[in-house]
């Protein structure tokens, strides 16, 4: 098959629409979460809260009607989601739990080094039921990622790295486990690895994280962050073998030095927004972690837009802020804003904005777009963003 080409622009046009990220909303309720996130296979958790935490921003700029009950529901009650690792923390739908044996596996190395303890602790969680760290009592401790920590919050993190515990439920960024047999399917709990080798493990995660994304080149990228053993020999083999079944198709971008590549089950919708004419003009605001923003230098190839998350550099060298969130409108990111932190009902309020350049300020229909996106991201909070308080911010 020969190799699609398209302009840049087109590329921007077909990532926000696959993104649901343009014209009407795509996603709707609890359905619409479980559709967005089974299409781009997982969406990264962070619990750092400033306007939102991390999925919740994911999932309202792209499903219409969202609110921050239903991802809870869907992990907690309804267990049709669940969270582990993927790329870093992240949440996917409880369909693909065994396809990351090899990576339990790989996170069981402590608890194989440490038999007694979780022998001890399964039995406390066996006997009482859904516990957090605090409701056992154990003083000693032990050193762990973050640094010293209590034996007990080691084993219970321990178990479930290793896929023996799950989390129950949060209450905030506290995590209470239960067994994972008692919250999984039995069938999936019981279901054995389905790769027959490493090589079909990987291929499996590159297809995964192209259609993460949309469009992925095969260069070094945060996009394969989480894919454990896999260096660049392991990766271009499975993008010579996944092109050879026909499961990728290579995507020439004008002005792109390196080919990008495009899951081919998403061709279609590839070929329906280029045959779409209309203008987008929705605004949306997107997450730091969106899975659009995952390879950052690809997205300033594509989008011309620099991004890099300053929350863990120290205030005196970010550039722009704390928790700066990109905006999107037509195939454009054409801004950026500082949010101050959100406390109880107060309304939105912006620190500071930065348009990008080449940005007209002043076309109106655009400001009324990106005034209507804040007043929806605002409302998805309970509370209300004031224009009238922002129209120096937004000059």
């Amino acid at each position: 098959m020969s190799a699609i080409v398209i302009t840049k622009q087109q590329a921007r046009k077909y990532l926000l629409k696959y993104h649901g990220l343009s014209g009407d909303f795509q996603f709707r309720g609890k359905e619409g979460v479980m559709a967005y996130i089974r299409r781009v296979g997982c969406i990264q958790y962070d619990p750092l809260d400033v306007v939102g935490m991390n999925p919740e921003l994911v999932l309202q700029s792209k499903v219409e009607d969202f609110d921050r009950n239903m991802l809870p529901e869907l992990l907690y009650s309804d267990r049709r989601l669940v969270d582990y690792w993927d790329k870093c923390m992240s949440i996917f739908p409880v369909e693909d739990w065994p396809h990351f044996a090899r990576l339990r596996h790989y996170y069981g190395a402590w608890s194989r080094a440490n038999k007694e303890t979780v022998t001890r602790v399964r039995g406390e969680v066996e006997s009482r039921g859904v516990l957090c760290s605090s409701d056992l009592e154990d003083d000693e401790k032990v050193n762990w990622a973050w640094g010293p920590t209590r034996l007990s919050r080691a084993a219970l993190e321990a178990m479930y790295h290793a896929g023996q515990l799950l989390i129950h439920h949060r209450a905030h960024t506290r995590k209470y486990y239960d067994l994972a047999e008692r919250l999984l399917p039995t069938e999936l709990h019981a279901a054995e690895d389905p790769f027959e080798s490493e090589s079909d493990h990987y291929a499996w995660f590159v297809l995964r994280r192209i259609g993460s994304i949309g469009l992925l080149w095969n260069r070094p990228s945060d996009a394969w962050l989480g894919i454990r053993g896999m260096k660049s020999k392991e990766r271009n083999e499975a993008f010579a073998r996944l092109a050879a079944e026909g499961l990728i198709a290579e995507v020439r971008v004008e002005d792109v030095k390196h080919p990008l590549y495009i899951r081919s089950a998403d061709i279609p919708l590839l070929e329906m927004t280029l045959s779409d004419d209309l203008p987008n003009e929705r605004a949306s605001v997107l997450a730091p972690l969106d899975n659009l923003m995952w390879d950052r230098p690809l997205v300033k190839e594509l989008f011309g837009f620099e991004y890099r998350w300053e929350v863990y550099k120290p205030a005196a060298e970010r550039k722009y802020g704390y928790y700066v969130l990109p905006v999107v409108y037509g195939d454009r990111i054409v801004g950026r804003f500082d949010p101050v932190k959100q406390r109880k009902k107060l309304p939105l309020e912006i620190r500071a904005w930065w348009w990008e350049d080449g940005v007209d300020a002043g076309d109106e229909r655009m400001r009324e777009s990106v005034t209507a996106c804040l007043e929806r991201f605002a409302a998805k909070r309970g509370t209300v963003f004031q224009m009238a308080d922002h129209e120096e911010v937004l000059r």
